[in-house]
């Protein structure tokens, strides 16, 4: 059975939510009690009604016309409502401050791909002003919603976390069936939140960002050998970069070194130091490697080196895995294609790879980049830290026909390179060739560090007429920025 045959046509379903991680406002992102008691002061000025303002941000959290009912006849609380409202705006916004950590529990959650909410209990507008006010980045806030009721706006945008000061938030959560996460910056301390159910206490959200990762990389491993388990047997399409490294070690794991066949495609785009230390990779891993030549250069498509020439690369190499599959009696191949691959840029070699059914199991798990380098480590992996390493095309400017001797020119000037740089421990070296010149890229910090003029020799001793280093440093796909129309080959 081909592979083809057992992958439907179908986007592929990922294996974990999409992460949507709520938070409360007052006390959990930002302290209002200050914006807060000038708006109450202001009341008690103009009513002469005697308001303890200390008292009422002690306890915020409820809804206003709770605290209002406490100081107002219940016939006046509407209109003292009504009021509050009006001059909030003007004396409770500049005076709110955002918590320790905000920022970067924010930032936290975007670099796992993932979006966030406030789900609040104060009056929505008031929401928006105080996001606006501080700038912080949140895709969904919502407002007029208070304890178990939150759970409508977290089911509605399917959150899979919530983070609260409040006991009233960690009902919100349970509504919601999502992660209790409480935060002792509000009324509640540590072991209040707990003893009341919170699933997870912290101090302040400086805590959230080291939690979170955890915490997420935790569900999405679970996933990705869920999703591996399920295979009898597969071919991973193992190029030895740390993306491929880390799926061949999951696939040995969740099915058995003996049931994954490692297939390390040999053609002139590999760059030959690649071969051995995948060679030995898969070794160390106990799993069969096989190193098919692959034929891209026949392909038309490809050596035109237009914006698609990815497609043309990525086909070949499931086609000729595939008879290496049915060989084996094996069900599936699989790429290291990752979350962040997935919406980065365009890749026009995922669409080959989907449209002939491989599988893309990391993808599949939402497991970003960064995610896989730390599973990586963990587990030991000695391609943890290894630089990313695209196929030696990639280097040549598009619209340049692509030759053998193109490639090996790219490779031996990006070994000169590397070779005078050893001594800088450098991690990314790219010459991209752009005809009769070259642009040399290296590690940005290094810029400032090192003598250009090696650099640009050597690279010009492989038979470039000019050369120059990049002032920008080394970025991953930097040739997609000379395509006029990038959106064509998406």
């Amino acid at each position: 059975m081909s592979t083809a045959d057992i992958q439907s046509s179908a986007p592929v379903a990922h294996d974990v939510p999409e992460l949507v991680v709520g938070f409360d406002l007052d006390m959990t992102l930002i302290d209002s009690r200050p914006g807060i008691q000038a708006v109450w002061d202001l009341l008690a000025a103009e009513t002469g009604i005697p308001i303890d303002t200390d008292l009422v941000v002690s306890r915020l959290g409820p809804p206003l016309t709770w605290e209002m009912a406490n100081w107002f006849p219940a016939d006046e609380v509407d209109a003292m409502v009504k009021r509050y409202r009006e001059v909030y705006p003007t004396h409770a916004i500049t005076g709110s401050d955002p918590l320790p950590g905000v920022p970067e529990a924010l930032a936290a959650v975007r670099a796992l791909r993932g979006r966030t909410m406030v789900v609040s209990a104060k009056y929505a507008p008031s929401v928006k002003l105080h996001l606006e006010h501080l700038g912080l980045d949140v895709d969904e806030p919502v407002g007029d919603l208070h304890g178990a009721e939150k759970g409508t706006a977290l089911r509605e945008h399917h959150a899979t976390i919530y983070v609260g000061d409040h006991t009233a938030d960690i009902d919100g959560a349970r509504a919601a069936g999502a992660v209790a996460v409480g935060v002792a910056t509000g009324p509640f301390t540590a072991d209040e939140l707990r003893a009341y159910g919170a699933d997870v206490v912290l101090n302040d959200l400086t805590e959230f960002p080291a939690w979170l990762d955890a915490y997420v990389l935790e569900q999405r491993l679970e996933a990705l050998m869920a999703r591996l388990s399920g295979y009898e047997s597969l071919v991973v399409a193992f190029s030895g970069g740390a993306d491929s490294a880390f799926l061949l070690a999951a696939a040995a794991r969740a099915i058995g070194p003996a049931n994954v066949v490692a297939a390390t495609a040999v053609s002139p785009s590999l760059p030959v130091a690649e071969l051995e230390p995948a060679a030995r990779f898969a070794d160390t891993l106990g799993v069969r490697h096989v190193t098919p030549h692959t034929h891209e250069m026949d392909r038309e498509g490809y050596q035109a080196n237009a914006g698609d020439r990815c497609y043309f690369c990525k086909a070949e190499l499931v086609e000729t895995l595939q008879p290496i599959a049915d060989e084996f009696g094996i069900e599936a191949i699989a790429t290291g294609t990752n979350a962040d691959d997935a919406i980065a840029g365009f890749r026009p070699g995922i669409r080959a790879a989907f449209e002939r059914g491989a599988i893309t199991p990391l993808r599949d798990a939402r497991l970003t980049k960064a995610q896989i380098r730390e599973a990586s480590r963990s587990w030991g992996l000695e391609t943890s830290d290894k630089p990313a390493a695209a196929c030696l095309s990639s280097r040549i400017a598009y619209g340049i026909r692509i030759t053998p001797n193109l490639l090996v020119r790219v490779d031996r000037a990006e070994q000169a390179v590397r070779d005078r740089l050893t001594q800088y421990g450098v991690q990314n070296v790219r010459v991209r060739d752009l005809g009769e010149s070259a642009s040399i890229e290296i590690d940005a910090e290094l810029i400032g560090r090192v003598d250009h003029a090696p650099l640009i020799e050597a690279v010009r001793a492989q038979g470039f007429t000019a050369a120059a280093v990049d002032p920008r440093g080394f970025r991953s796909g930097s040739m997609n920025e000379r395509l006029a129309d990038p959106e064509r080959y998406r």
